[in-house]
């Protein structure tokens, strides 16, 4: 039989696209959403004012922009300053060598 074993930790399907959760998704229309705002209000003479106007997608892109291994730049964040300001100890749970077996 080929049975396959799934991790106690895979979430992959819980989010939109099997990469993004609500609040992404969320986070990302609201710099669009200003992003189109400034496009129409700003007056796009100048190349600064044009990356001005487009700052907010593309912060908000790169916060939600997966990455292997990770589930986007922002959890890479989050867990970077939780280690960095005194939290040393991450708690894992899932599938390992010893699941199942009875601790001594």
């Amino acid at each position: 039989m080929n049975g396959f074993l799934i991790p106690a930790n895979s979430k992959k399907s819980m989010l939109i696209f099997g990469l993004f959760t609500k609040f992404d998704i969320i986070l990302f229309g609201i710099g669009i959403g200003v992003t189109l705002l400034l496009l129409i209000i700003l007056e796009l003479n100048t190349l600064i004012m044009a990356i001005v106007a487009l700052m907010p997608a593309l912060i908000t892109g790169f916060l939600v922009l997966p990455v292997p291994y990770y589930h986007n730049i922002r959890t890479v964040i989050k867990s970077a300053t939780s280690f960095l300001l005194g939290r040393r100890d991450f708690i894992w749970k899932g599938w390992g060598m010893d699941y199942g077996k009875e601790q001594e």
